[in-house]
Parts: structure tokens; C-alpha cells; sequence
């Protein structure tokens, strides 16, 4: 018995774009920037020409869907895997429009030199030299004469064969006639076995990832408006790191500019905050999982396609709603007033810059989290909380770093079953019990990445707690982190290399603190003995040598508050790796101070 789950099958080029012109295939990416730059497009020109071959296609049959009056609508297929080249294509042959990366619509113009049967992307000067075609499009034209192009080409250039270039512009129209291979897979396939093929037929190992499905499913629904709600999932994205790019928008685009849609994202344009500038597919995964209760992104493609998961049937009734509820979800996860507030909220713990979120998994699920309070109705001051201990949990724990899906398939299925309050509360406790600060953080803490979520959560603590930088009388860490501020090893790094010692031992997290420029340089690699003496010395005399800390008062609480300990004011101290190890001690109930305070 055959295991085959695709069928392969040939087809002409003019076949292929007849069927993406009449909707047969849909393309997901032709709203989308087309990302080929304009050689490519000549390469695959020419390699049509020459008769080498361009690679399989891979389209996905949507599965056949039961419609409101009983009756049953067979599935389009979905180009899964060349988009990019039938786009070209359809440029390049068809004169058809693109989407640049920068949301500009143009036309991709390929000359080709009959006499040379060569291609090149059009430009100035090729356009005045009578040896060339500026548009391979015109040759493609479905009213375009041969003859007629070859009589025009003969009287521009004289000397030219005309036999010679009759021929050629024959080969050149024959390309569409060359045969393509489609992979078509069966429509029953789940989304797993499908990204499988998809990675191994790709012969650039390209990934594809369910978001890249689901956005699909969502571009070429037009019954639903799914076109649209691509459009407005991308051109979020895209404002939120170039808000200048709002007029190219609505000037290139006046359908969506009269949706909806923009009106809702304007305000990008007044803010310069980068804390959480998302993807599409932390969209996806923040209105999804907040409004469906669900935390893979395959069950949205399946609910897009109108499954119900109870029967194993597809309904339209289902799509529908699916596609409603997206909508909602996205329009919550764009408002102004929830977007400001997730920012807000982890600024006010103490992550005030986007060099401290590492990782948007743990930042989409404190948005589902702060969502479903506001749709609970929980008060403003305690879903705050809520928010700000769970992020702080799960950039402690790495709790969405491995496996995100499945984490957030458990934690908001646990929501749903339980509520909010009672599962996040119960899940802090149990992954920051007592222990967890004294014994398993200072072990964590052993590392020398300075991007370690456990430093990270340090940095924010000393933020959220006023700390001022290592022997600053007035900077605070939070200026530093602002403005500039450089990492300064207490132990420096020169006086550990001449111990012999190895890059992952000196540069520790534990030896790290966070510095003004002027100070770091001023100690140099002086000893922590010879340079501990001299602040000792800074603190008796009252004249400044390192910071402007004068006071032996100050000067010791100005230590403790970087958790370096102030015995070492007196002389004590203590050898490298006894000092890490009591530093780790220190930082990590630092943390502990600092998250009971969220």
C-alpha cells in the first residue's frame, strides 16, 4: 500500500500564472514585500531561458469546507513554497507590481539584448541604447506581434540579423511553455509533516515556521477580510520600528488607509519607545492565545480553515468565527492603551530599556497575561502586579526560552480552567520558593554571559531600586542604563589574565558592575588591593580619586547597594573566587528585595 502523501505533477509556466490571475492558487505573499531584489528576478529569467531547471513548487489544498447552507466548497490551493519566484514571474512577464521592503509598489523592468540573448535589470542607460528591450513584458503581452517586435528591433538596429532575432524572441515567449513541478500535498497532512517537506524539498534549508502558516491562511481569505488583517499585522510590525513610514502607507495603499484599521495604529507614529517592537508572529501568538484560550499556533491555522476539532469537519460557520475573534485579538493587541501599558508596567519593574528584554516570548505572554486581566476586569493596580511578578518569574526561570508553544498552550489552558489570579499566584510560588534565592540563584548565577537573564534581573533590580553606579555619588544604575555606562570588572580583567586565569573565569557576572566611563578608566587594572586601599584613603583625606564619594558612610553604602561587601573597605580582601562566590550570595537577595517589591 502506498504511504505517498503529494502528488507531483508538471505543469507550464503559463498554466501556473493563469491559475494565481483566476485565484486557483493563492499566493500569501503577494501583499506581502516582495524580498527578491531585482538580479534574482533577472537570474531566474535567464535560467528559464538557458532550460535549467528552477525548482518544485509546493502547494497545500485547503480542505474542502461544509458551507452554511449544506452545501460543500471545495479548497483552493495554497503556495506554500515559491512564492517568491511566481511573484517574480508574474512581474517580470506580466508587468505586474511588487511591494518593495519598504511597502513602495514598482514595477521590476528585466532588458534583454536579443543579438547577445542576454538579461539585465533595466536602467538609464540601457533604456537609450536601441540594442536592447527595456521589457521583457513586452514580449509577453497577450497582444504582442512578433513580428511586429522583431520589425521595430530590425529598423532600430540596422545591422542586426533579423532571422536571427525572429528566433530569438520565439525562445524567449517559448519559456512559459517550460514545465514547472508541483508538489501538491494532500490536505489532511497536519502542519508538522508539512513543515518537514517543506524544510527538506527547500533546497536553501529555509525554515517555515506556523506563524508563516497562519499568516498565510490569513492573506488569502478574502471572504473574511483576512486580506485586510495581514495588512494590518505587517504594517504594524513595520511602524513600530519606522513610524516615519505612515505616509508611504496611506499613500500607497488607500483601501487600507480608509480600513479601519489605520486609524488604530497612528499613534506609532507619536512614540520612539523600542522596548517591545513585536513580529508578526509575536502578534499572532499574544492575540491568539488571549482570545482563543489556545497556545499553538497549529490550532489557529486549523481554526482558520474552519475545523471543528469535535467532528474532524471543516465548516465555514467555524472560519468565520475564527477569523472574528482574530480580529479581535489583534485590534486589543494594537490599542494604544494596552500596547503603553505593557510598556509601562515593565518599566515600572525596572526594565527600561530594550538591552534588558531578552527574549519576546516572556514579553508576549506578560501581554496575554495583562489582556485576560483587563477582559476579567481585574483592578488596574493589581493586574499591574500580577504582570510585573509573573515577567520577572519567567526571565528567572526561563520559563518560555525551550519549548514556548507548549508552555503556553499549559499556562493559558490552566488560566482558563482555574482563572487568572489563582494559577500565576500559585505558579510564582512554586517556582520562586525560599530555596530558590538561596540556593539554587547563587549556582545559576556561575556564568559569565552578560546577557544571563540572572544579570539582566540584577540590572533591572538596581533600576527599580535607586541604586546609584559603582562609586557615584549622584549617577544612578538607572542614568547608566539610559545613557551610557560601561560594565567594570571588580576584579579587572588584566591583574586576573596575569593569574593565569581564563576568559569565562574573570569575566564572571559576579564581577561585573555597572560604571561610569570616567571611574573604569581611573582604575585601570589596578589591584582591588591597591585600589580599595586608595578609596579607604578617598574616604579619610576627603580628596576624590575614584568618583566623587568622599564620605566613609556613603562610600559603604554606595558598595552595598552594588553588593560588593564593604569589609573590603578595611583591607579584607578576600581571594577571587571567595569574593564571586559571596557576590553571587549578595545579587541574587538583592533580586529577592527587589521582586518583593514588584
Amino acid at each position: 500500500m502506498s504511504t505517498q502523501r503529494y502528488s507531483v505533477t508538471p505543469h507550464p509556466i503559463e498554466t501556473l500564472l493563469t491559475w494565481v490571475k483566476s485565484g486557483e492558487i493563492a499566493i500569501p505573499e503577494i501583499q506581502r514585500p516582495f524580498v527578491w531584489d531585482a538580479t534574482k528576478v533577472r537570474n531566474l529569467l535567464d535560467s528559464l531561458y538557458q532550460g535549467f531547471p528552477v525548482g518544485y513548487l509546493i502547494a497545500w489544498r485547503n480542505p474542502n469546507v461544509k458551507l452554511k447552507d449544506g452545501t460543500t466548497s471545495s479548497g483552493k490551493r495554497t503556495l506554500i513554497d515559491g512564492q517568491q519566484r511566481v511573484t517574480a514571474l508574474m512581474a517580470a512577464l506580466l508587468g505586474r507590481e511588487v511591494l518593495t521592503k519598504d511597502y513602495e509598489t514598482v514595477r521590476i523592468r528585466i532588458a534583454f539584448h536579443p543579438q547577445e540573448q542576454r538579461f539585465e535589470v533595466a536602467n538609464p542607460a540601457i533604456r537609450k541604447d536601441a540594442a536592447w528591450l527595456e521589457d521583457v513584458a513586452d514580449v509577453f503581452s497577450p497582444d504582442a506581434s512578433l513580428t511586429e517586435l522583431t520589425d521595430t528591433y530590425a529598423e532600430r538596429n540596422p545591422d542586426a540579423d533579423r532571422r536571427h532575432v525572429s528566433r530569438v524572441l520565439e525562445k524567449l515567449r517559448k519559456i512559459i511553455n517550460n514545465h514547472v513541478g508541483v508538489i501538491e500535498l494532500d490536505e489532511d497532512l497536519d502542519i508538522e509533516t508539512v513543515t518537514e517537506i517543506f524544510i527538506r524539498v527547500n533546497s536553501a534549508g529555509t525554515e517555515l515556521s506556523q506563524a508563516d502558516f497562519a499568516m498565510s491562511k490569513i492573506a488569502v481569505n478574502e471572504t473574511f477580510g483576512g486580506n485586510l488583517l495581514r495588512k494590518a499585522i505587517d504594517y504594524f510590525c513595520h511602524l513600530a520600528v519606522a513610524p516615519e513610514f505612515l505616509p508611504a502607507i496611506v499613500q500607497a495603499d488607500k483601501a487600507f488607509a480608509a480600513s479601519e484599521f489605520l486609524p488604530r495604529m497612528r499613534w506609532l507614529t507619536e512614540t520612539t519607545d523600542d522596548i517591545y517592537d513585536p513580529t508578526y508572529t509575536d502578534m499572532l501568538r499574544v492575540a491568539f492565545t488571549s482570545e482563543f484560550g489556545r497556545g499553538r499556533l497549529q490550532d489557529l491555522v486549523a481554526l482558520l480553515s474552519g475545523r471543528n476539532f469535535e467532528t474532524k469537519q471543516f465548516e465555514e460557520a467555524i472560519a468565520e468565527d475564527s477569523f472574528a475573534k482574530l480580529k479581535r485579538g489583534i485590534l486589543a493587541f494594537m490599542s494604544k492603551t494596552h500596547f503603553e501599558r505593557l510598556t509601562m508596567i515593565l518599566r515600572s519593574a525596572g526594565f527600561v530599556t530594550s538591552a534588558l528584554i531578552r527574549g519576546q516570548n516572556a514579553v508576549n505572554f506578560a501581554y496575554i497575561v495583562y489582556l485576560r486581566g483587563r477582559s476579567e476586569g481585574m483592578p488596574a493596580a493589581a493586574l499591574e502586579r500580577l504582570v510585573r511578578r509573573w515577567y520577572a518569574m519567567t526571565v528567572l526561570r526561563g520559563r518560555y526560552t525551550g519549548a514556548p508553544e507548549t508552555a503556553f498552550d499549559v499556562d493559558i489552558r490552566q488560566i482558563e480552567a482555574l482563572g487568572l489570579a489563582t494559577y500565576t499566584s500559585a505558579v510564582i510560588d512554586n517556582e520562586l520558593p525560599d530555596s530558590f534565592w538561596t540556593g539554587m540563584l547563587p549556582q545559576l548565577m556561575d556564568t559569565s554571559s552578560a546577557i544571563s537573564p540572572y544579570f539582566i534581573a540584577y540590572q533591572a533590580a538596581q533600576v527599580k531600586l535607586g541604586d546609584k553606579g559603582f562609586l557615584s555619588r549622584d549617577i544612578l544604575v538607572l542614568d547608566l542604563m539610559l545613557n551610557h555606562s560601561d560594565v567594570h570588572h571588580v576584579f579587572p580583567t588584566s591583574h586576573l589574565k596575569s593569574q593565569g586565569l581564563s576568559r569565562g573565569k574573570y569575566n564572571q557576572i559576579a564581577n561585573f558592575v555597572l560604571a561610569q566611563s570616567e571611574i573604569n578608566i581611573a582604575i585601570g587594572n589596578r589591584s582591588p588591593s591597591v585600589y580599595f586601599g586608595q578609596l579607604a584613603e578617598q574616604a579619610q583625606s576627603g580628596k576624590a580619586v575614584y568618583g566623587g564619594i568622599t564620605s566613609e558612610v556613603d562610600l559603604r553604602a554606595n558598595l552595598r547597594m552594588n553588593c560588593i561587601p564593604d569589609v573590603m573597605l578595611d583591607g579584607d580582601i578576600p581571594t577571587y573566587d571567595a569574593f564571586l562566590s559571596e557576590r553571587r550570595r549578595l545579587m541574587a537577595l538583592k533580586i529577592k528585595g527587589w521582586f518583593e517589591t514588584l
